[in-house]
């Protein structure tokens, strides 16, 4: 009977010392932090705000979005890359992430080593946007004959060197062989309103961002890059169906872990940020932004990451893409 109960009562002790070495997550008196590497107002926190208060409510838990903007995302990327992998820390990101290393040679992390991919938190395709009164005829085959009739006539804007848009457009020219001028500007919003005032004669912008001037009828939305039609603009056509069958782009917006944080924590949080990207309020914000979210699981979204930094490196290469 002793020897009974001194096993288990041993028993016991090895089962309370396991509990205490498993980490409690999240614990309820300790904030999660998504690190978002761009300033405050843009469009990563347009998608990370609202996935941070839902998955708050969900783990019971705040969470605090932490901006950390500077060199294309690449500042608040290298902070996050040194944090402690303990599951209380996380990164918000996008597209750009992708494009960086081959505009930022000297990069003080690797986006495919330093952290692990959780999802893709939502992804709006690009459009194709110009000004009601450059072009003779606002047809995609029509422009292209136009620009190729008059090389270095046309030009069009970006949110700024080394950005998706910047990069689309390039994407465009090499595709169909075309001379456009770029002209970068600081942001989506300047760049648009010189587009819709006639300074420069299109843009290859996000759907999300040009929506409000497509539906004014500012500016004529020619074709989507994507390959299908956008459930927001049905009416518009794919470049695929114009004849450009490999012009699909988007800019997609994910969230990382920090290569290293442990298994259990990363299922958890890969589990819950599901579950809160089905939410009503979810789907209907996104849906108000033209933005889907794509289905991978956490393998096909690491491949599809780097196939994403080899795409863009290719462009960038044979652009000649610059930040000056």
């Amino acid at each position: 009977m002793i020897r009974k109960i001194l096993l288990l009562v041993a028993a016991s002790l090895i089962s309370a010392f396991a509990l205490a070495q498993t980490p409690s997550w999240p614990a309820a008196n300790k904030p999660i932090t998504f690190i978002n590497p761009f300033p405050p107002g843009g469009a990563v926190d347009a998608f990370g705000r609202p996935l941070a208060k839902q998955l708050a409510v969900q783990l019971n838990d705040s969470i605090v979005v932490d901006n950390r903007g500077g060199a294309g995302g690449t500042l608040g990327a290298a902070i996050a890359a040194k944090m402690a992998p303990d599951g209380y820390t996380w990164m918000l990101g996008a597209v750009h992430h992708s494009i960086a290393p081959s505009m930022y040679p000297n990069l003080s992390y690797d986006i495919t080593k330093d952290f692990e991919p959780i999802a893709i938190i939502g992804s709006v395709p690009h459009v194709i946007v110009v000004n009601p009164n450059k072009f003779p005829k606002n047809d995609l085959k029509s422009i292209i004959e136009e620009i190729r009739k008059h090389p270095g006539k046309y030009n069009y804007a970006s949110t700024g060197n080394g950005t998706s848009q910047h990069l689309t457009g390039e994407l465009f020219k090499m595709q169909n062989k075309l001379f456009i001028t770029h002209i970068p500007y600081r942001g989506t919003g300047p760049a648009l309103q010189d587009v819709v005032a006639g300074q420069v004669d299109m843009m290859f912008d996000t759907l999300a961002g040009a929506a409000p001037f497509i539906k004014s009828g500012q500016l004529i939305a020619v074709a989507v890059a994507s390959n299908k039609r956008s459930e927001a603009f049905p009416n518009v056509p794919t470049a695929q169906e114009l004849g450009i069958s490999n012009f699909i782009v988007s800019s997609w917006y994910a969230l990382w872990a920090i290569k290293g944080t442990p298994k259990e924590i990363v299922d958890r949080m890969s589990a819950e940020v599901q579950i809160a990207l089905a939410s009503p309020d979810i789907k209907e914000r996104w849906a108000s932004m033209g933005a889907t979210v794509p289905k991978m699981t956490r393998p096909e979204l690491a491949n599809y990451i780097n196939q994403e930094v080899g795409r863009w490196s290719e462009v960038v290469k044979k652009s000649g893409a610059k930040l000056d």
